[in-house]
């Protein structure tokens, strides 16, 4: 502790007056402008545009689409020294940040996740892919000094935009980087899941944070933002429940409505899937997503994937590290939470992924050899592994079986009569899906450890003897269960988990040290989550035709949680664990086959459900 207490005090002042030298260097060396962009309807886009003073070369441009704001407006300069993006800078990049239509300082209409339209057949078929065409054209046209080549990224919502960006068909965008891209708001991004829906983001992002306000004209001024009067989230879900969480929301959040006005996959929601327009892509592509990313892991997979399928022909990398939400790009990807990786993966990315593909591809410089079709960290293990293919090719779906007394086995066995557990889930104590109490909702569940839910009775746990040798598991895990309710619905959530070793820990404390010890978390016995996720029973044949279980009758609920890179080292235990709440995570299910969104409170019902040993299996991509 006190070596880490000294690197610490030594190295700050050093990593400030780095920083400090590069916003000098930054100020000194580029021009800002702010500009507005045409586009083909009319509408105009405001972006912010950084410029080289450097005229001895011609330089790509970087740009950023963002419904968060191009900010800061006027003259002050965007902080690209705080993170890897001051190397662009230091190369002579033209960095473009736009505010996206009818978001912040730009004109029009704004629309969430905004369709894909195929046959643009007049300049009032627009959509993101259009004003992304139309952005590029005036820039190459318009912004000087620049070499006629684009590249694209961004995170999350901007990772979206990112997406359109590739299907926008203009010849000098060369590279596109779609970062945790918004991609399937109803099965696996943000706020559903399996069409349950996650309460706790939605309402933080459209209420709490205030990106739900509408913009009826353009304004540099944030959106006013909703503190709620309780602060210990587990009790503030519980107490307003989805009704109230609609009337605090009010008539102006016009997508929170929608969304409680189309509790279905309907077509207001497959036409919000960043995946069907995705076809004969031009760029370049470098997919980037988090393993543990809370928001958006299901983005970066499944992007990737509709790529290779829809767009064979496309330049199509994947890289996945162990990372929280944007962790790749804040400078330390060492740990998430209480688990450490061994090194700085996200200083990794940057340096030998990120950066040499944007230079191939923008500024003709290096190669991309090293840069594999799938880069991926695996967990446990703690390192990168370059494949040809994601996932690898010897991967073999293999079934592990929940058996009685709490035991997980490769063997399935034969009953006379069925054997089962039951748990009673209540929908007023719902599980939680962390321990502590919290005001907003945490990166670190993610790697949470599991031992507080092991220890409910809602909570089913299987697990393994002790392993002999090290399993590894790369791709989809899928949970394929047969239940039996007690009555007419329930959400499942399994959860993967790694146990360590009672004895293991890498931060012993020294209760007898002659000061207080600083607070470390006891790793030995850790049940280390890998990977968690939801499905809401009705729509386990359709998301578009829920349909009601029969109660008594066993059920085969079977669905897909996302990829996994895990390896689960000799010495340790694989762990499953099903529940059927994951609270304030995601709304309560009443248990009964009715409209959730509009659910009272005396229609939430306890109810028993039973999970069948044998016929009860996970399927996991073990690699051979």
């Amino acid at each position: 502790m006190k070596k880490l207490y000294f690197i610490v005090c030594v190295l700050l002042p050093f990593l400030s007056r780095a920083q400090n030298a590069d916003s000098t260097w930054f100020v000194n060396n580029y021009t800002k402008k702010e500009v507005t962009i045409p586009m083909r309807d009319g509408v105009k886009l405001f972006a912010s545009v950084y410029l080289p003073k450097d005229n001895s070369e011609k330089h790509p441009i970087l740009m950023e689409r963002t419904p968060y704001s191009c900010a800061p407006y006027g003259k002050e300069y965007r902080a690209f020294w705080v993170n890897h993006l001051i190397k662009y800078c230091r190369k002579g990049y033209i960095m473009v940040i736009e505010d996206v239509r009818g978001r912040w300082m730009s004109e029009g209409v704004y629309k969430d996740v905004r369709p894909f339209v195929f046959n643009k057949k007049t300049k009032k078929d627009i959509d993101e892919a259009s004003d992304t065409y139309d952005t590029i054209d005036w820039m190459v046209k318009n912004l000087e000094n620049n070499n006629g080549k684009v590249g694209v990224f961004g995170i999350s919502y901007p990772g979206f935009y990112s997406t359109m960006a590739s299907l926008s068909g203009h010849p000098a965008l060369k590279a596109v980087s779609p970062e945790a891209p918004v991609t399937d708001w109803f099965v696996g991004d943000d706020f559903h899941h399996n069409g349950a829906f996650f309460q706790m983001d939605a309402f933080a992002f459209y209420k709490q944070f205030g990106f739900g306000m509408p913009h009826p004209k353009p304004t540099p001024i944030p959106a006013p933002t909703y503190d709620p009067t309780i602060h210990d989230n587990y009790k503030f879900y519980l107490t307003e429940g989805l009704p109230g969480l609609t009337k605090l929301a009010g008539d102006s959040l016009v997508f929170w409505n929608q969304m409680m006005n189309h509790p279905n996959r309907d077509t207001f929601w497959m036409a919000r899937n960043a995946r069907v327009g995705i076809k004969d892509v031009k760029p370049a592509m470098l997919v980037v997503g988090g393993i543990f990313d809370a928001e958006d892991c299901f983005g970066a997979w499944n992007v990737y994937k509709a790529i290779n399928e829809q767009s064979p022909a496309t330049n199509n990398r994947l890289v996945m590290g162990p990372w929280y939400h944007e962790q790749w790009r804040n400078n330390d990807g060492t740990h998430l939470g209480n688990v450490e990786w061994g090194s700085n993966t996200s200083e990794y990315y940057a340096n030998n992924i990120e950066i040499p593909f944007f230079e191939y591809y923008l500024r003709g410089v290096g190669s991309v050899d090293s840069i594999s079709k799938a880069t991926v960290f695996f967990t446990g293990e703690n390192k990168w592994h370059q494949l040809k293919q994601w996932p690898p090719a010897d991967v073999q779906p293999t079934n592990i079986y929940l058996k009685e007394k709490g035991k997980l086995s490769f063997t399935a066995s034969n009953h006379d009569k069925p054997t089962f557990d039951a748990y009673i889930s209540d929908p007023a104590k719902p599980v939680p899906y962390t321990q502590d109490v919290h005001y907003n909702r945490t990166r670190n569940y993610m790697t949470d450890d599991q031992r507080f839910a092991s220890r409910r009775t809602d909570v089913l746990t299987f697990e393994t003897d002790t392993l002999t040798s090290d399993l590894t598991l790369a791709g989809p895990v899928v949970a394929d269960l047969l239940v039996s309710l007690s009555s007419t619905d329930a959400d499942f959530v399994v959860k993967v988990i790694d146990v360590f070793p009672d004895n293991g820990s890498y931060n012993d404390v020294d209760i007898y040290a002659e000061t207080d010890p600083v607070v470390k978390y006891p790793m030995g016995g850790y049940q280390m989550l890998v990977r968690a996720e939801i499905t809401r029973g009705r729509y386990r044949n359709s998301y578009s035709n829920p349909e009601a279980f029969v109660p008594g009758k066993p059920t085969q609920v079977k669905y897909t949680l996302p990829d996994v890179a895990h390896t689960f080292k000799k010495g340790h235990r694989l762990m499953i664990q099903v529940q059927s709440s994951w609270f304030p995570l995601v709304d309560r299910n009443p248990q009964q086959f009715i409209d959730i969104y509009h659910a009272k409170a005396d229609d939430f019902i306890k109810e028993t459900i039973n999970v069948y040993h044998d016929q009860s299996k996970i399927i996991l991509p073990v690699v051979k």
